[in-house]
């Protein structure tokens, strides 16, 4: 008697289990080596140097006699491509050294697995060394921003001024996260999420950080969501995110900070909010800040032509030199 209600049961198992399948197979998305996304990726002036036994992508453009170049750190899950905008306004007039960190972009992962701040302070020692400068001027987005003011505070003569945009220092309570970023923090979701990657993912998780969603453009996806893939770049993101409490605990060496210091933040910043940038300007003596009226947590890609405005201020240079 119960026969046609096994039969509808074993029909709907079967129609979820087929429904699974598809899902899995429409968004699987293995690990990408690093050789298959340089031609897109890393063209001229793109150049890979050896560091802590990582081959590092680095971008060096602008004058070389510049006696104190200007170093962009981009954020979590970015990569040095973030600072085209301010690149091309900049270079024309000073040196301009980017890079991708490790655990992102055409970098990739660390070979000990270390995304501590400490880790990330000593690998740029280590490129400022590698490179020769003695003295930068240095800029960092997110994670960036924190890894910037970190290496000011670890080696105060290397750094002649700080730029930090929408940067990491303080605890983090979001009061919205990127979904890319929330699953990463499952650990035992890995097995499944550095397997699977859905692009609408990426766009949204894009769209996320953005004050003005749509000037996320399908290329702009394209280059988040290829170097995502990586190879060892989804397993990083999981590991970085473990020292989170780690680094919330080194906010109360921000006030320790004494030398030049411009804070730009997006007014839509839903990641990190902009009350962080007012507590940065309260901690560091004699700190500049600029509020970006609907622009999000990534100001400087969001908007470069009115970013880089500021930055040619605080650097002081001429107007009648500059070309944006």
């Amino acid at each position: 008697m119960n026969t046609p209600i096994l039969t509808v049961s074993l029909a709907f198992f079967l129609a979820l289990l087929a429904a699974l399948v598809a899902a899995l197979a429409w968004t699987w998305a293995p690990d990408r080596e690093v050789d298959t996304l340089k031609a897109r990726w890393a063209p001229a002036p793109s150049h890979f140097v050896t560091l802590q036994g990582m081959q590092v992508h680095v971008r060096d453009e602008g004058p070389r006699d510049d006696p104190i170049p200007i170093v962009l750190i981009h954020g979590t899950s970015a990569s040095l491509h973030t600072w085209d905008g301010w690149v091309a306004a900049l270079s024309p007039h000073r040196r301009v050294i980017r890079m991708d960190l490790p655990g992102f972009g055409l970098t990739g992962p660390a070979p000990d697995a270390d995304y501590s701040m400490a880790r990330y302070t000593g690998f740029m020692r280590d490129l400022l060394d590698l490179l020769k400068l003695d003295e930068v001027v240095m800029a960092g987005n997110s994670l960036g921003g924190g890894i910037a003011w970190q290496t000011a505070l670890a080696h105060p003569t290397r750094v002649r001024q700080l730029i930090l945009v929408d940067a990491t220092g303080y605890p983090l309570q979001p009061q919205s996260m990127p979904i890319g970023f929330r699953l990463a923090q499952i650990a035992w979701l890995a097995p499944v999420t550095q397997k699977i990657l859905p692009r609408q993912m990426i766009e949204a998780s894009v769209r996320n950080v953005y004050g003005q969603p749509d000037k996320v453009s399908p290329a702009l996806v394209d280059r988040y969501y290829e170097l995502t893939l990586r190879e060892g770049n989804r397993a990083s993101l999981t590991q970085r995110f473990q020292y989170r409490s780690s680094d919330a605990a080194l906010a109360g060496q921000i006030s320790q900070l004494h030398l030049p210091t411009l804070v730009l933040w997006g007014s839509e910043d839903r990641l990190i909010p902009p009350d962080h940038a007012q507590r940065f300007q309260q901690a560091i003596a004699g700190s500049e800040l600029q509020v970006f009226e609907g622009l999000g947590h990534v100001p400087h890609e969001e908007n470069p032509e009115a970013t880089v405005q500021a930055v040619k201020r605080f650097l002081g240079l001429p107007p009648a030199l500059i070309r944006s």
